[in-house]
């Protein structure tokens, strides 16, 4: 992944969880143009919404052909584990947040009845056919840094001085202490994987001090939030996502 500095505007994109859809309608809104735009996507690119499989190409072309800078987020992680461990821990976790509709999507064939047989025959036919989709997610950054911002998924550490040596759990996992307390860095931090709604009532970007959140909600049927930034300003646009389901 190649930033380059004369991008025109930075496009910030977090949480999409399986909703081609929206991204795919956003990207076009805002008339998207990987010549001059700097995208970034924050992670969680899988479970909940319906079409993981496709969102993850969508990522993988967008950032192998379009210089986009794409994270790591928990989700993403989780869909590693799975595939590369065998822990009954994680499996169970995988299916308890979202992931039975990324099976539904990588597998046509598992029916709404998915027991750990079927969960074993889901994993052999990812691990023979999508490897390069979890050789992908398993090795995208935790964070990104620019001249203006701190990317990542779900926030730093205040308790580290230094927040590069924050363990990997706290960039995909954090969440009030980020959220609560003033950060130690001097440029803003963008984040995803707390919904907006948690944190200020609605799905609209939370802009704050020190931290700007931009999970808009959209595989809970909420909106798809894009942060635009150009010549040192802020807008914002959102896609609604009434379909979806929680």
């Amino acid at each position: 992944m190649y930033p380059f500095t004369e991008a025109k505007r930075t496009l910030m994109i977090s949480d999409i969880h399986g909703c081609i859809e929206p991204l795919n309608r956003m990207l076009e809104e805002i008339e998207y143009n990987s010549a001059e735009d700097q995208l970034i996507l924050l992670g969680d690119y899988i479970d909940r919404g319906p079409k993981s499989r496709e969102v993850v190409d969508r990522v993988i072309d967008l950032v192998h052909n379009h210089r986009a800078i794409a994270l790591r987020g928990n989700h993403d992680q989780r869909l590693v584990d799975l595939i590369r461990t065998n822990d009954p821990h994680i499996q169970a976790k995988f299916m308890e947040h979202g992931g039975i509709q990324t099976l539904h999507s990588y597998c046509g064939f598992i029916g709404k009845e998915i027991n750990v047989e079927r969960l074993q025959e889901a994993r052999r036919h990812i691990m023979d056919n999508y490897d390069h989709h979890i050789d992908f997610l398993g090795v995208l950054p935790y964070y990104y840094e620019d001249a203006n911002h701190i990317y990542v998924h779900a926030g730093l550490n205040p308790h580290y001085t230094n927040w590069k040596e924050q363990p990997p759990h706290d960039f995909m996992y954090i969440k009030n202490d980020f959220i609560r307390f003033k950060t130690k860095v001097s440029k803003k931090v963008i984040f995803g994987h707390t919904r907006a709604m948690e944190i200020h009532g609605v799905s609209d970007v939370w802009f704050h001090e020190d931290k700007i959140g931009i999970d808009g909600g959209c595989a809970y049927g909420l909106q798809l939030n894009c942060l635009i930034f150009r010549d040192q300003s802020y807008t914002t646009r959102k896609i609604s996502n009434s379909s979806a389901s929680a």
